[in-house]
C-alpha cells in the first residue's frame, strides 16, 4: 500500500480544520482529513501518470526527429516580373510616340 507523505497529511488536516463545522467531532474531522489525504494521493498519482505519458510521447517525437533528419530546401530567389513589364511598356510607349510624331 502506498504511504502518504507527511506533507500531504498536514495539508489534509489543515483543509479539514478549515472546513470544520461548529458541532463536528474530532473523529469526524479525522475521517474528513483521511478522505482528503486519499484524494490528494489519487490526484498526485494521476498527475504522475500523465507526466510519464507526456514524457514517452516527447521521447518518441525526439527519436523520430533524429531518425528522419529534415531536408532543408534552398529557397530560390523569386523573380519579380513587374519591373520588366513596366520597362517593356514604357519602351513600347516611347517608340510609338516617336513614330507618331
Amino acid at each position: 500500500m502506498n504511504k502518504i507523505s507527511k506533507e500531504t497529511q498536514e495539508q489534509a488536516v489543515k483543509i479539514a480544520k478549515g472546513i470544520q463545522r461548529p458541532n463536528q467531532t474530532k473523529e469526524q474531522t479525522k475521517l474528513i482529513s483521511q478522505g482528503i489525504e486519499k484524494g490528494i494521493a489519487e490526484y498526485k498519482k494521476q498527475q504522475n501518470k500523465k507526466s510519464r505519458e507526456r514524457d514517452k510521447i516527447r521521447k518518441v517525437n525526439l527519436k523520430s526527429r533524429v531518425d528522419k533528419p529534415e531536408i532543408v530546401e534552398v529557397a530560390k530567389p523569386k523573380v519579380n516580373r513587374l519591373p520588366w513589364l513596366l520597362l517593356v511598356v514604357s519602351w513600347i510607349g516611347f517608340v510609338s510616340w516617336y513614330l507618331l510624331n
